[in-house]
């Protein structure tokens, strides 16, 4: 029998009902009790197991970002742009990488309605050959503040009142009134733009300015924009009233149906760069996240598509247990000074390891998809299998600690021996821990071997 032959998949179910140990249950419908209307017993392992397991189905729900969509696809590299970056998904036209892309609405829980005037989350994983980056951005080029640290005030002012639970204009405003460089966010999120008509028909921006990083260590600043080649779509309040209370998920279905029919969705990727020597010549700072690059001075310009053409495969799998974080990079890009950035890239990771456990990184959905290898051992459902052995080749254990003894002055020398000889006469050393320590000693220094076999002898037989 093979061990590993089964791993957990409904592609390996019995023919027959079993518990989560294997063992068939003969019935799933009643309980053990004692007699036909008598109580239920403890001994019922199956009933235990069935209801703690129902118990624990909900992990617990993103702070933000609650309810969202999952597409999978791919990435390819239409235009060259190695001059800017050494990223290697990036290296040359037609290098296609797998992607994963979560939509998603920002502020409220995981069962609300897409109809909601919200700002629209728009994350991309890349399977590269170099590890995973994750592209985690929205469908405005903008956001509310410049300084991670106000970041949790944002979100209570924008969630429904911890008293009624209903969200209220006047918590927004009161708050926000004390926030002047959100006054840009908002020119989107109560535009028509606040509320799109489904995922298909949306811009996704990576909001924050990276640094691109060449072979020869050139640093580039760059924007990333995914524009939609079905164009933008938004829905009106009365649309939006209509659409929401005739499906809540009607952007989910939407997506699942056109890529389910063969419609796929197709995004193009284009940057905006500049060079980190000309950051000041402008009248803003091109790091503050609240602004934007006007496009007169830094054209778009082309870099690949992203196409979605599958469904997944489970919710839960690939969509609740899905983890992005800003600091997931691959060498060719990097981080800059933008304080909002620079928070997000502790916050992420440390919300999934929150949600989803210490070892999130190694569920499928999370992992890369390239060899890896790390000195990350054990924690909560680790089940990484290893069994390599790491040998230093050129151990030479020997040379420098004879060197060091043959350094020291003859009393020197005396003490050390003296202090070795008291430890290895100790009554739970065995003569054969003596016998190993004389030969690593020996081979350390010739004279120091002997000079420890007669102290050794002198003192057994005094």
């Amino acid at each position: 029998m093979d061990p590993y032959r089964y791993r957990p998949s409904s592609a390996h179910n019995a023919p027959f009902w079993t518990s989560n140990q294997g063992a068939p249950v003969w019935n799933n419908n009643s309980s053990l009790t004692v007699g036909e209307r008598d109580p239920v017993l403890l001994e019922d392992y199956h009933l235990v197991e069935k209801l703690a397991q129902f118990d624990r189905e909900r992990i617990p729900e993103r702070v933000v970002h609650a309810r969202g969509t999952v597409a999978k696809g791919f990435f390819e590299v239409t235009h060259d742009i190695s001059h800017l970056t050494c990223a290697d998904f990036l290296r040359a036209p037609g290098v296609q990488t797998p992607v994963i892309v979560r939509f998603s609405t920002v502020i409220h829980e995981r069962g609300s309605p897409e109809t909601l005037r919200d700002p629209r989350g728009f994350a991309v994983k890349f399977y590269t050959t170099e590890g995973n980056f994750d592209l985690v951005g929205n469908n405005i080029p903008v956001f509310f503040i410049r300084d991670g640290i106000k970041f949790p005030d944002v979100i209570h002012a924008l969630k429904p009142n911890p008293k009624t639970h209903i969200q209220e204009a006047w918590r927004i405003m009161d708050f926000f009134s004390h926030v002047p460089e959100s006054c840009h966010m908002f020119t989107f999120l109560f535009d028509d733009w606040g509320i799109p008509s489904d995922f298909r028909h949306i811009e996704g921006f990576g909001v924050h300015t990276f640094k691109f990083i060449n072979r020869e260590g050139k640093e580039t600043y760059c924007k990333f924009h995914w524009k939609p080649t079905c164009g933008l779509k938004f829905l009106l309040d009365e649309e939006a009233v209509i659409v929401g209370g005739t499906n809540h998920s009607h952007a989910t279905k939407d997506l699942y149906d056109a890529i389910a029919s063969g419609n796929y969705p197709e995004w193009k990727l284009c940057i905006q760069t500049m060079d980190p020597a000309d950051e000041d010549r402008f009248d803003f700072d091109p790091l503050d996240d609240t602004k934007i690059w006007p496009e007169n001075l830094f054209p778009l310009q082309p870099v690949g598509r992203m196409v979605l053409n599958s469904n997944i495969d489970n919710f839960f799998n690939e969509n609740e247990q899905l983890a992005f974080c800003p600091g997931v990079i691959v060498p060719g890009i990097y981080y800059t000074d933008d304080k909002m950035f620079q928070t997000r890239v502790f916050s992420y990771s440390d919300t999934q390891r929150h949600r989803l456990g210490p070892n999130y990184l190694l569920l499928p959905v999370n992992a890369p998809k390239c060899s890896h290898h790390n000195n990350h051992h054990d924690g909560f459902m680790n089940f990484m299998h290893r069994d390599e052995e790491r040998v230093i080749t050129k151990e030479n254990n020997f040379n420098q600690p004879g060197e060091r003894f043959r350094s020291w002055p003859p009393d020197r020398q005396d003490r050390f021996i003296r202090r070795f000889v008291d430890a290895l006469c100790d009554v739970k050393v065995t003569d054969e821990i003596r016998s190993v320590w004389i030969s690593y000693w020996s081979q350390c220094d010739q004279d120091l071997g002997q000079r420890l076999v007669k102290r050794l002898n002198m003192k057994s037989s005094m």
